[in-house]
């Protein structure tokens, strides 16, 4: 990002809740005023349902930004709720979830959980040890008790995806850590190959409807992981899910419109627009973090 160095105002150290390692974390003053205002209103609401959509919506607006945690020469935790990716947008909102549930509302406990959720368990910040591919996002977190991916019933579970990842190993050239330090990129091509054992049952594009079943299926707030067929990639895109009287809609940092939207179409409106995508991964968050 041009001027990113203006931008980075302010590195703080904090240590990782009960644990004596420590990690370093971008951000700049108004991000952490924002993240403790939010926790702060979300603390006296009088009745919040569903947090994840709260949370969400409270990022509406938002400028969608690429590449926002490509910023250091070595990888730092990274908080930026100026500008957001699809992925980072999920990221914030489960981040902030967990604060509310866990009755912490303080900068430091939501960046506990952001290094949590974008890291491999018991990992400080490491480009290598970021979990890049959505797919490993999911494994991962599933096995810190943070959600679990939904596959059935079938239908409308009825598609398999097989796994076959390798983009980043290919094109070392489009990520500037790579670029700079080539020497990780064999321990991100043995991540590709281990995510390349695994397959998932998603919903193909053709069984997104106004049903019964999807609607009991999908719940308002489950993490959607728009498949792809597109070469080396897993998931071209991620958001939450929203059910309107019409049917299933997106909440997402949205690259096509530029910034957090809900999106105005159905989801299967917007599918049917993405010739690459070809369905849906569904993930829910833990009992542990939902009220």
């Amino acid at each position: 990002m041009k001027n990113m160095k203006h931008l980075l105002a302010l590195v703080a150290l904090l240590l990782c809740t009960g644990n004596i390692r420590a990690y370093q974390v971008t951000y700049q003053p108004q991000d952490s005023v924002k993240v403790e205002r939010l926790l702060c209103d979300a603390r006296k609401a009088k009745r919040i349902s569903n947090p994840v959509i709260y949370f969400a919506r409270q990022l509406l607006g938002l400028p969608y930004v690429a590449h926002t945690l490509e910023v250091n020469d070595k990888e730092q935790l990274v908080v930026n709720l100026r500008q957001l990716d699809c992925t980072t947008y999920v990221e914030n909102v489960v981040a902030l979830t967990m604060c509310l549930q866990q009755g912490q509302y303080r900068f430091k406990d939501f960046c506990d959980n952001l290094l949590t959720i974008r890291y491999r368990k018991d990992c400080k910040p490491q480009y290598v040890s970021r979990l890049h591919y959505f797919t490993e996002w999911i494994t991962d977190n599933t096995c810190k008790g943070l959600c679990r991916e939904i596959q059935q019933p079938v239908p409308p579970f009825t598609a398999w995806q097989q796994i076959k990842v390798g983009f980043m190993s290919v094109h070392p050239e489009k990520y500037k850590m790579l670029k700079a330090h080539p020497e990780d990129i064999p321990a991100i091509a043995n991540t590709e190959k281990a995510l390349n054992k695994l397959k998932f049952r998603y919903i193909p594009k053709s069984k997104i409807g106004n049903t019964k079943l999807l609607r009991q299926t999908i719940h308002n707030g489950d993490i959607l992981a728009l498949t792809t067929k597109l070469d080396g990639l897993d998931i071209q895109h991620i958001g939450f899910a929203v059910w309107h009287k019409d049917g299933l809609h997106l909440l997402n940092a949205s690259s096509l419109r530029h910034k957090v939207v809900e999106e105005p179409q159905t989801l299967s409106a917007y599918l049917q627009k993405q010739k690459s995508m070809t369905g849906v991964r569904v993930v829910r968050l833990a009992p542990s973090i939902l009220p």
